[in-house]
């Protein structure tokens, strides 16, 4: 298919470009920017005068549910989710039922995401079998069979020798390992210790939960060299930790999710499970140091956290309740608003959803990895064309995922957020498109 896109506005948040131009895309690649190609005559026209014309986001934290939770998200209800948000590239965690730690698991579920179409799906293996945290996963045979690191989830490996000896092995054959830094014991709570876990009678988690399992995980990249990705950050002390580790040199990347950087525990209010999430929401300087960091750069990647949970699983008493939320169609609207309150531009708001994440997947995405997150010609077509001042509200009817709890749906009415995907096209191939 040979399409053309007129009149939109052209932002490439890698190169800095930010210009009124035409797209033509020629099967799965952009054939020329601004331009006309010779020769080319367009089969299909898409008209985004208003529109802004992006690089498809790129997502490094979502769960698809499948296999085993069907019951709270199907594979092709989250990529159209997916597709409805203008991600066109996902990392999807392991923690499924069975768990991602044999290549056969991964390779259908990587199947099964190419016949969809919608999104591009990345596999995180499991660290350790079963995610039990004693015996390593074959990593060579699941990296072979498509994933793109390695992680744990939400389970920390409490036996150091053995995170130790994973972090050695991934080292040695330039494995990345993915990893959400909380002590097994510290962190058992449901809400963020302070005042209003206190008010509420929830049980906390205090900040040193994260603080020590960073201190731990720093002493070992420096011992092995192993490359490390940070997993959803919540804590000001936590973002100072990371500052000084990539001062010092030190392989880490990190990221943040658009709960921890927009909300706070006051907005539990009246024990609300909607904001029963991992990590759990801190205090207002916790977020203010968050939004910061990412601006800076500290933070590499804003992430949507997506993680749908079944209506039966959301309506319980707070503590009770099964923590995630819906974030795939979110993390548009959440990152322009992020941008907008730091007065940042729409190229340098965008960066932390599209070139960034690429840069912190590095050369595991093979063929893509030059053009990713990017719109360059030549490079592939995974385009993202939203309205910028489109005004909509968060509601549960509002949202393509098969998960309709989020955070961002408190009140009678839903948030109102601005910014609004109207077409997604992935590898040159409308995956989503939004009638004005």
């Amino acid at each position: 298919m040979r399409i053309a896109i007129r009149n939109g506005r052209v932002i490439d948040p890698a190169s800095g470009r930010d210009e009124p131009a035409d797209l033509a895309i020629a099967g799965d690649r952009i054939v020329a920017i601004g331009e006309k190609a010779a020769g080319f005559e367009a089969e299909r026209t898409i008209e985004a005068t208003g529109l802004v014309v992006a690089p498809g986001l790129v997502d490094l934290a979502a769960r698809l549910r499948e296999p085993g939770q069907e019951h709270e998200g199907m594979l092709e209800s989250e990529l159209a989710a997916a597709a409805a948000g203008g991600v066109t590239s996902l990392v999807c965690l392991p923690d499924t039922d069975p768990v991602l730690d044999e290549p056969g698991l991964v390779e259908m579920l990587k199947f099964r995401a190419r016949k969809l179409s919608r999104c591009r799906v990345f596999p995180l293996g499991a660290l350790t079998r079963r995610l039990e945290g004693q015996a390593l996963t074959e990593m060579l045979e699941l990296t072979e069979a498509g994933c793109v690191g390695f992680s744990q989830v939400d389970v920390p490996v409490t036996d150091t020798l053995v995170l130790q000896r994973a972090l050695q092995y991934a080292s040695t054959h330039g494995y990345a390992v993915w990893l959400r830094p909380q002590d097994a014991w510290l962190g058992k709570g449901v809400a963020a210790s302070g005042a209003v876990a206190t008010r509420l009678g929830l049980s906390g988690v205090p900040v040193a939960a994260e603080t020590i399992a960073l201190h731990t995980l720093f002493e070992l990249v420096r011992a092995t060299g192993a490359r490390l990705h940070l997993c959803r950050l919540s804590s000001a002390a936590g973002v100072a930790l990371l500052r000084q580790a990539k001062a010092e040199g030190l392989p880490v990347t990190a990221d943040v999710s658009i709960n921890s950087l927009h909300l706070t525990d006051v907005d539990i209010g009246y024990f609300n499970a909607d904001m029963r999430l991992t990590p759990p929401l801190r205090q207002g300087a916790d977020r203010a140091a968050l939004q910061a960091a990412l601006a800076d750069g500290t933070i590499d990647a804003l992430v949507s956290d997506h993680n749908p949970v079944a209506e039966d699983q959301k309506n319980l008493p707070f503590g009770e309740a099964e923590p995630g939320a819906t974030g795939l169609e979110l993390l548009l609207p959440l990152a322009l608003r992020w941008g907008a309150d730091r007065g940042l531009s729409l190229g340098r708001s965008l960066a932390r959803v599209t070139c960034e994440p690429v840069r912190v997947l590095g050369d595991v995405l093979g063929s893509l990895a030059s053009s990713a997150g990017r719109l360059v010609e030549g490079g592939v077509a995974d385009i993202c064309l939203f309205d910028p001042q489109a005004e909509w509200r968060v509601t549960p009817e509002a949202l393509s995922s098969q998960g309709k709890h989020t955070p961002f749906a408190f009140g009678s009415t839903g948030m109102g957020l601005r910014g609004r995907v109207r077409t997604t096209l992935v590898a040159g191939t409308i995956a989503f498109d939004r009638r004005p």
